[in-house]
């Protein structure tokens, strides 16, 4: 490797925690390691801030269970479903499994500035309010990332590239928008998503709550502070109509949701709403070009209402690692990228395909109340059926050096 202080062994854009997983996990196998992040931390971030009971497993693993048990975090025993008209079912946090009884309600702030804080103690070069403006693509394989820093453009070398930019996927639309010959029509997004924290929920704190609506979901779950944290997705006609209004969208599209117009009756936000645009759940391409991995939602979007996302991105982060790990060890002088490519396509689709199939059918019942009201109805007679659904949001076929299978 080049003694340039600007070469790397590995470049992560995003410092979400996929992005930091990843980096930590790579800088504690010997990696030099570069984590840029467009944002200035710690900052707010659109997502349901529920961490659930298996993600303290990888915690532990990189380093930071102690600061994230000692962050506040309100404890969550239990989550409780409910249909538009009333009927509900519950899914304790116990059934996720890692010997754990509890999920951990944390904001993004807390819980990425604790991660982002490791990486930098484990030796990773962490470069904040760094925009990613391009890649640097050599021979067809990826070689690095241009950034925009302090209003100028620097160019940063690499063996090799992880986009964990999000639903955002910066560095993975260079590559799609380079392989297209005409500009494509801009698509109108389908959805939308709004998100805050509020004061005077009428919840119980140790409960996170799904609400079912037309058009969307939406969840709320405590977290530090004694406040709650409301996440909700509706269709993008739905917010037009109501111009944009978060907390008018929230009263007039999610409260159509009983149990929710009597948990959130009271309710004020205390931060800044936050509202983005959804294209889409589901896959993308974990593994864009040769040189480049997806981690994250970069790679995959999954359901929020299945409390999995943040699993997922800790998990694609150490994958990615562990596959980028073992590809630096024998890669030598002549590295096959598109070894590493196939190497980490494959581990990923052994890791996730499964529980991706299965979001994808509990989705199209989520958009529709009826069928929602009936999923619920038929899996309020069985907690056996509960419990196995519940843990097929999490299943794969494999587990990493030193994890059980899930």
């Amino acid at each position: 490797m080049s003694a340039s202080s600007d070469t790397y062994d590995a470049i992560v854009v995003g410092g979400g925690p996929a992005g930091t997983s990843a980096a930590i996990h790579l800088a504690t196998r010997g990696a030099r390691v570069m984590l840029a992040e467009q944002k200035k931390f710690p900052r707010a971030k659109l997502c349901g801030e529920f961490i659930s009971p298996e993600c303290l497993e990888h915690f532990a693993r990189l380093g930071v269970a102690q600061s994230m048990t000692r962050a506040g975090g309100a404890e969550v025993s239990e989550t409780l479903f409910y249909a538009r008209g009333g009927a509900s079912v519950s899914v304790p946090s116990k059934w996720f499994g890692a010997g754990r009884a509890v999920a951990l309600g944390l904001s993004r702030a807390e819980m990425d500035e604790r991660l982002m804080s490791r990486a930098r103690d484990v030796g990773v070069h962490v470069l904040e309010e760094a925009r990613a403006a391009g890649l640097l693509v050599e021979d067809g394989c990826v070689a690095g990332v241009r950034l925009k820093v302090c209003g100028s453009e620097r160019e940063y070398r690499s063996r090799v590239t992880l986009d964990a930019t999000g639903r955002a996927r910066a560095l993975s639309r260079y590559i799609e928008s380079s392989g297209r010959r005409r500009r494509e029509p801009h698509k109108r997004a389908p959805l939308v998503a709004f998100k805050a924290h509020l004061e005077g929920a009428q919840g119980n704190p140790e409960h996170c709550e799904i609400y079912f609506y037309r058009g969307g979901y939406g969840g709320l779950s405590s977290v530090e502070g004694g406040l709650s944290n409301l996440c909700f997705i509706v269709s993008a006609r739905d917010a037009r109509n109501r111009n944009g209004d978060a907390e008018r969208v929230m009263r007039e599209v999610l409260m159509t949701n009983k149990r929710a117009a009597r948990t959130l009756s009271h309710a004020r936000p205390c931060s800044e709403w936050l509202g983005v645009a959804l294209e889409s759940f589901g896959r993308h391409q974990p593994a864009p070009a040769e040189g480049l991995l997806a981690v994250g939602d970069a790679a995959s979007f999954i359901d929020p209402f299945t409390g999995s996302g943040m699993l997922m991105a800790l998990e694609s982060g150490e994958i990615a690692a562990h596959t980028v790990t073992r590809w630096l060890d024998s890669s030598g002088a002549s590295p096959s990228y598109a070894g590493l490519a196939s190497d980490y396509r494959l581990r990923y689709a052994e890791r996730f395909n499964t529980r991706l199939r299965v979001c994808s059918v509990l989705r199209r019942a989520a958009f529709v109340p009826r069928l929602a009201e009936a999923m619920m109805l038929a899996l309020g007679a069985s907690a056996g059926a509960r419990r196995r659904l519940a843990r097929a949001t999490r299943r794969s076929s494999i587990g990493l050096p030193g994890e059980g299978r899930a």
